[in-house]
């Protein structure tokens, strides 16, 4: 999403290290390419594990990209606010478009030379068409709080940090007005995301410890 901030920091480094030591040999011996899906709430470090895992692999010489479940929403993030002031129970998968990433996933694992995806300008609230380049790619990350759901990845990594851990780090992102009705979406994102938890092949603890 243009205008995103992402912000890596230590840790965030540290998890990627420990998850990428655990795959590389996969990676490198699958015979196309590998698909990795990093989830957990909003504010949980997802867009920054998704960074640091770029750069882990690609310290290490594997080419990568990210897909940001962000520019995947049916609607824009302002007209999705609007959305879900109206309607709450808008609030859900449903706000995304979960398929085309899966898709645009599995093209990836097929060997497609290219997507084209949408992208979020957010300032404009709206989003334009986008070709991602594949070529000479590895390995392909999407990041997003209901990435744990598709079903074209090979590895599921899970942040286990809820919205009350992750206020500071919503409040660094800067890009969401604090009020009771935030902090209900928030609590109803929560019920729907940790349920997620149990289809992870890798969780990540809330001190960014890295389980199996």
């Amino acid at each position: 999403m243009r205008g995103d901030v992402i912000i890596v920091e230590e840790h965030h480094r540290a998890a990627a290290t420990a998850i990428v030591e655990r795959v590389i040999d996969r990676v490198r011996t699958v015979g196309r390419r590998y698909t990795v899906t990093v989830a957990g709430e909003s504010g949980s470090g997802k867009s920054e594990m998704g960074t640091a895992l770029k750069e882990e692999f690609e310290a290490r010489g594997v080419s990568a990209v990210v897909l940001g479940q962000d520019d995947y929403f049916v609607l824009p993030p302002k007209s999705n606010d609007r959305r879900r002031r109206e309607d709450i129970s808008w609030v859900g998968t449903q706000e995304v478009r979960l398929d085309l990433l899966d898709s645009h996933l599995k093209a990836a694992r097929e060997g497609a030379g290219s997507i084209t995806k949408p992208e979020v300008i957010y300032d404009e609230d709206r989003s334009v068409d986008e070709e991602v380049s594949l070529d000479g790619i590895q390995v392909v990350i999407a990041e997003g709080t209901y990435t744990t759901t598709l079903h074209e990845a090979d590895l599921h990594v899970f942040i286990d940090r809820d919205y009350h851990a992750t206020l500071e780090a919503r409040k660094r992102r800067n890009r969401e007005k604090f009020d009771p009705f935030i902090e209900e979406v928030l609590e109803k994102e929560h019920r729907i995301i940790s349920a997620h938890k149990a289809r992870a092949d890798i969780v990540i603890s809330a001190d960014y410890s890295v389980e199996s």
